[in-house]
């Protein structure tokens, strides 16, 4: 029996929701990286990164490849790129409306004194 997409969407996004999973696909937008050097901008133990690197590897998302004793881990396509952009753009819309809420209750709380 396969599975509804609802049910896999949810599946993909459930895989998408740890901050070092997401930081790594944010790295590895401008190309592919070593881990070493996703260690460094990340600054996580190496076990940690490794763990989150094999979530995402094992979900098609990320590929990775090795070049001697380097591992160097890159994004699957460009639209999982697309996706972060997508996820960058629709918080910046959601942050700015609770700005402009937040600037609105600051207003009627010093016109009410």
């Amino acid at each position: 029996m396969s599975v509804p997409l609802y049910q896999a969407k949810a599946e993909f996004f459930r895989m998408l929701g740890h901050p070092v999973r997401i930081r790594v696909l944010e790295l590895l937008q401008d190309g592919p990286m070593p881990v070493r050097e996703l260690l460094a901008e990340i600054e996580v133990e190496p076990a940690s990164l490794s763990q989150q690197l094999a979530v995402l590897r094992r979900s098609g998302i990320v590929t990775s490849i090795r070049e001697g004793s380097t591992v160097v881990y890159e994004l699957a396509s460009g639209d999982v790129a697309d996706l972060m952009g997508a996820a960058r753009r629709i918080l910046t819309e959601l942050l700015a409306g609770k700005n402009e809420l937040l600037a609105e209750l600051r207003q009627t709380q010093v016109a009410g004194r």
